[in-house]
């Protein structure tokens, strides 16, 4: 397949999602179309259950759709197996999860070395202490998740997916856990990081804040895109 020279990073062609319940098929996303210019922030709103982990999965080629498609830097993700999407993700896309999602067993630095050794990095722990410091952690190397704060821990999961300076970060619910404050300091690293990487950031979020920073905004209602006004009659 050939590479697009498109400057849109991301795109949602015609997307649809169904899964099968024991009541009949369930439609999660219906007719999802957007892009995503590179180097840009998105912020995906919308009430609990409306798609919005379910969108940010596709669009991170974590989960393929039942109808339409998705376009990641150029390749259309539905030619790929999942090997073949796991290693499009490796190259070019960071995810940081609302729960972080560290592994317990690892340290800080372990964690964050993770991607970082399979994308054969030269040195992964000088990488992966560079960026813990630049967020803070630079005293946290050798603790463990739980021995870490909540904000701590998204710290240390914003590190894990900058570390290999991927093209487009993904963000489920980034101050979901989180106290107001402690969010306020994740959001301002989140968009010092993306100035410095000239990432492009796709966030899901309750966060008006958050939200406003971003250039683009996506209203998601019952897994429909709907104009601002009828997601705050839905709200």
């Amino acid at each position: 397949m050939n590479k697009s020279s498109s400057r849109v990073f991301v795109e949602a062609r015609h997307l649809g999602k169904q899964v099968h319940t024991r009541d009949g098929v369930l439609t999660l996303l219906h007719d999802i179309n957007f892009g995503v210019e590179a180097g840009t922030s998105l912020a995906i709103l919308g009430a609990s259950g409306s798609g919005k982990t379910t969108l940010l999965g596709l669009l991170a080629g974590l989960d393929l759709p039942s109808e339409g498609e998705v376009i990641l830097d150029g390749y259309g993700l539905n030619a790929f197996d999942e090997d073949g999407r796991a290693q499009l993700r490796a190259e070019r896309v960071g995810f940081v999860f609302q729960n972080f999602q560290l592994l317990p067993g690892l340290t800080a630095v372990e964690n964050v070395m993770l991607p970082l050794e399979l994308a054969r990095a030269a040195q992964p722990r000088q990488m992966a202490e560079q960026i813990l410091s630049r967020v803070g952690l630079g005293q946290r190397f050798h603790h463990y998740p739980n021995q870490l704060s909540g904000g701590e821990q998204q710290r240390c999961a914003i590190a894990r997916a900058f570390a290999t300076q991927p093209r487009c970060l993904f963000a489920d619910e980034p101050t979901g856990n989180l106290d107001s404050e402690t969010g306020r300091r994740i959001i301002d690293l989140l968009f010092e990081l993306n100035a410095e990487q000239g990432t492009t950031l796709i966030m899901a979020t309750h966060d008006p804040h958050l939200s406003q920073l971003c250039q683009q905004r996506l209203y998601l209602d019952a897994g429909r895109l709907v104009e601002p006004e009828a997601a705050a009659r839905h709200g």
